[in-house]
């Protein structure tokens, strides 16, 4: 049952971006060989979550996916940008503080988030110490002109210094003496 199973979470991945109705057949179809597949789950949960925007029962499905397997990978960005998406930031800082903890996981992926997660809070400064540490834990060309991308953006969203004029600076120094 288990080729039977992972044919059906296949083609539930191939159509997922182009027909979402085969997608669903597909995914029900595995789920009803195997209840417990991490991956049948982690896509159920992304159908629900960007296709549907129905956040509370993608989370459900995340969960589920943890409950089962707790190094189940493929779910962990997906959970925490719905957890971004959803603005419960204490649940997405606390997920990410305990995945960079499990051995295998993505620690450039998750570091990125939490430069995204303090991004959304406006702490841009925590933000920046959090994509540079992805840089550090990052080893392909791609996620690093993704990471530089996103450190420009954060830099363009912190507030400007604002720079005296050296005339203004001469009349304030004239008032003093």
């Amino acid at each position: 049952m288990g080729n039977l199973t992972s044919s059906y979470v296949f083609k539930a991945l191939e159509s997922y971006h182009y027909d979402l109705e085969e997608t669903m057949e597909a995914l029900n179809y595995a789920l009803s060989y195997d209840h417990k597949n991490t991956m049948a789950l982690t896509l159920m949960g992304r159908v629900f979550t960007e296709k549907l925007y129905n956040y509370t029962e993608g989370i459900l499905y995340f969960k589920e996916v943890l409950a089962i397997k707790v190094n189940a990978f493929e779910v962990y960005e997906h959970y925490i940008n719905v957890l971004l998406w959803n603005e419960d930031y204490n649940d997405v800082e606390s997920f990410i503080d305990f995945a960079l903890t499990v051995k295998g996981s993505d620690k450039a992926m998750l570091y990125s988030k939490k430069a995204v997660l303090f991004e959304q809070l406006k702490e841009y400064k925590k933000s920046l110490l959090f994509i540079k540490t992805a840089k550090e834990y990052s080893y392909n060309n791609d996620h690093l002109s993704l990471l530089n991308e996103q450190k420009d953006r954060v830099k363009g969203k912190m507030p400007k210094k604002k720079k005296k004029n050296k005339v203004a600076k001469k009349r304030a120094e004239k008032q003093i003496n």
